[in-house]
């Protein structure tokens, strides 16, 4: 058998010189957000970077590439607050679940794997499908096609329910007002499908006011005193 050709020793001085050293261990790391559990990134950590993470409350990985410690955020920004730390089954790769703030990405998109968020399939969806199913295949049987069918009735059933909702709530009774509150949602959902607005709008809505508010600070609050006033003029 041939014997292996060793590396001239000034090579391997080269080498070594233009490669980082890496910390021994390097442990996978999952970014998570907390709020939308969108998978964000996967990056590297070391011994050292994990015990930064802990102490200091924000994600802390090794850049492979520049050879050092990175916070991430350090120079954007975009910054990522620990909520907590979960080793997997073997304890050899981390999930970390954060509030991240900004897009994740480097390429200034939510996440590193894509440049939207996956959806998430979500018993919302499943009822638009059910809804968009009646509206394709009508039967006089389906109570949803019955109210779809009739050009307003979507909106006034979103009102009975409403007022009955309120009054359960307002009775203090749990099961009349869980009972009560599913039905308004279903008829609002069904309201919105036959206006064709996604449920996703809704919450793309909400999700822009949270920012504003978290990015905002006084001049948020400042936003809110000023549509309480308009309000209170009409």
């Amino acid at each position: 058998m041939p014997k292996a050709r060793p590396v001239a020793p000034r090579r391997a001085a080269r080498r070594s010189a233009a490669a980082p050293t890496a910390p021994a261990a390097l442990i996978p790391v999952v970014a998570q957000d907390v709020a939308t559990q969108d998978v964000l990134m996967l990056a590297w950590t070391s011994p050292e970077t994990l015990r930064l993470t802990r102490e200091t409350g924000y994600m802390h990985y090794w850049s492979r590439s520049r050879g050092a410690v990175w916070k991430k955020g350090e120079s954007s920004g975009h910054v990522q607050k620990v909520v907590s730390l979960h080793w997997d089954c073997d304890r050899d790769t981390l999930l970390a679940r954060v509030e991240q703030t900004g897009p994740a990405c480097h390429r200034g998109t939510t996440s590193c794997f894509a440049a939207r968020p996956f959806p998430a399939r979500t018993l919302f969806a499943e009822l638009t499908g059910i809804f968009r199913d009646r509206q394709r295949h009508p039967s006089p049987d389906s109570y949803v096609c019955r109210v779809l069918a009739k050009p307003d009735e979507t909106l006034k059933k979103v009102g009975e329910e409403a007022i009955e909702f309120c009054l359960a709530a307002k009775s203090r009774r749990r099961g009349a007002t869980v009972y009560e509150a599913a039905d308004l949602v279903f008829h609002f959902l069904l309201a919105l499908f036959k206006a064709g607005v996604p449920w996703s709008a809704i919450e793309e809505e909400l999700w822009r006011r949270r920012r504003e508010m978290a990015t905002g600070g006084a001049a948020g609050h400042r936003g809110d005193a000023r549509r309480g006033k308009k309000k209170n003029k009409r």
